[in-house]
């Protein structure tokens, strides 16, 4: 899998490039017995990350865990994740500020894992 260039989606990715960033597609499980991201899933809009966390979908608490999630699954400050897309669905779109190219490699490593 190979994350698209400048701003359209890859129809093969759950993420693409933006300007000083990655948007990255999840998909969120709440009130989940743990917290992790377990893999890619196929989603209506495209692939996306299949995370899960202990938080209720109650007051954005949900969106906020996952955030805090995914910046320790990726190594990043928390404030450097946050909600683009789908505050009130299960599939959501975070951006994730950074070097875009650096922040492609962590998302290609993480895939690496989930195949192991």
């Amino acid at each position: 899998m190979t994350a698209a260039s400048g701003g359209a989606q890859s129809a093969d990715s759950a993420w693409r490039h933006d300007t000083a960033c990655v948007i990255a597609r999840f998909r969120l499980t709440p009130k989940s017995s743990k917290e992790a991201v377990d893999g890619i899933v196929e989603t209506p809009d495209g692939p996306a990350f299949q995370a899960r966390v202990r938080a209720i979908p109650e007051d954005g608490a949900a969106n906020r865990a996952l955030e805090e999630l995914v910046a320790r699954w990726l190594g990043v400050a928390k404030q450097s994740v946050s909600l683009a897309k789908g505050g009130k669905s299960r599939l959501k779109s975070l951006r994730i500020s950074g070097d875009p190219d650096e922040l492609d490699r962590r998302l290609q490593d993480r895939i690496g894992e989930f195949k192991k």
